[in-house]
């Protein structure tokens, strides 16, 4: 009868998880029928600052037969993806959050607002900042004599990995929060480090970012400086084994 008993709530919450999973499969095919009209029209607004910067005449191509059709479509894929976030990060809260303490709780939540807000913050600085000084300095630097005609799937692979790349690294100030607040580093700790994470900042741009020091140093930079903020927000934060005790009932 206890094996039944504890059977039970491991079925109600695979069933809950399905339930979870499947809104969020549905919330990303809505916003994908809803955008899918639109798919020429978002790969041209993504691919705006390097067709501005191209030269007077040139323009992008397409080396596979299929690509103007699929390459728009996948854009719009991950753009659904991507605008779904806010109600795919509320479904995950909404299935861990019964398990949580409450003393979790007002750091999870938190957490999961700034670091959706932060992750899309690095995704405009790229797009309106490092796209339009980068692809300024790579088609001036195009030898004489030769034609720059990118092809338009390489060039959404090349933008969705600087999107990716800006978003993680402006979760600097969320990684630093929750490194203190586990117990594995403090904010002295980091700060007497500085020098060496000023140091990383600027090989992490070198290693992310295409080979010039524009770009290099647009994602370094923001990144020291939301290593100060991560610093600062986690005074705030004890470690949690200086959190305050569990409340009766919490064992």
């Amino acid at each position: 009868m206890s094996q039944v008993e504890e059977t039970q709530p491991l079925i109600s919450h695979l069933m809950e998880l399905r339930n979870r999973l499947l809104r969020c499969v549905l919330c990303i095919l809505a916003v994908f029928c809803a955008l899918v009209y639109f798919s020429n029209d978002i790969y041209h607004l993504i691919a705006t600052p390097l067709l501005e910067a191209m030269p007077k005449g040139s323009t992008m191509i397409a080396t596979n037969v299929a690509a103007p059709f699929f390459t728009p479509i996948k854009l719009t894929g991950i753009t659904a993806i991507f605008l779904s976030v806010p109600f795919l990060l509320y479904q995950i809260w909404a299935f861990v959050a019964p398990a949580l303490y409450q003393h979790e709780k007002r750091l999870v939540y938190p957490l999961l607002i700034s670091s959706t807000l932060l992750f899309y913050l690095g995704v405009a600085f790229a797009y309106y900042v490092v796209f339009p000084l980068v692809f300024s300095f790579l088609t001036s630097t195009t030898p004489e004599g030769v034609a720059m005609a990118t092809d338009i799937s390489n060039y959404l692979d090349f933008v969705l990995t600087l999107f990716l790349a800006f978003g993680i690294c402006f979760e600097v100030p969320v990684a630093i929060i929750l490194l203190c607040w586990s117990g594995v580093t403090t904010p002295e700790d980091l700060k007497a480090k500085r020098p060496y994470i000023i140091v990383s900042a600027f090989v992490i741009g070198m290693l992310l970012t295409p080979p010039d020091v524009f770009s290099q140093t647009l994602l370094a930079v923001p990144m020291c400086l939301l290593f100060e903020v991560g610093v600062i927000c986690a005074r705030f934060y004890r470690p949690k084994d200086e959190d305050e005790p569990k409340s009766a009932g919490e064992n």
